[in-house]
């Protein structure tokens, strides 16, 4: 099992990597989701979320397009993105990745691995996911 920490890396960049070891049939453990990075500014990134928010079917309601507004599931969202996943490989490696908010106790004492292809090297111009989850109306 491995456990990565999210502080501070960028969205997609870690998406990548832990698409390649999902695939590898590793179990992937991801803590601190809030705190990963989008680049871009606030005015570039949140109307791409909120036209996601308005979507919706021409005929049922109830069937999708559905995006989540919660931290921990847009970071699984774009990582499902990255894997075949109409293929059995890719729903099954899916199946592997858990994605927490914070730390929970049972992985509390367990070391976290940082990705430094993933750490967000930029001062300004990028928007953390709890922010956009709280700007779309998440409460956690």
């Amino acid at each position: 099992m491995i456990v990565i920490d999210g502080s501070n890396a960028i969205l997609g960049r870690l998406a990548t990597n832990v698409a390649k070891r999902l695939l590898k049939r590793k179990h992937v453990h991801i803590i601190n989701a809030e705190k990963m990075v989008i680049t871009g500014t606030p005015d570039g990134i949140m109307p791409k979320f909120r036209t996601r928010m308005e979507i919706s079917p021409k005929g049922n309601p109830h069937k999708g397009p559905k995006y989540s507004r919660m931290p921990d599931r847009i970071v699984r969202r774009a990582i499902r993105g990255m894997l075949p996943w109409k293929s059995p490989s890719g729903k099954a490696a899916f199946k592997n990745l858990r994605v927490h908010i914070g730390v929970p106790e049972e992985l509390g004492g367990k070391q976290a691995e940082k990705i430094e292809a993933a750490a967000s090297r930029h001062e300004k111009g990028f928007m953390t996911i709890g922010e956009i989850s709280r700007m779309l109306g998440a409460k956690w």
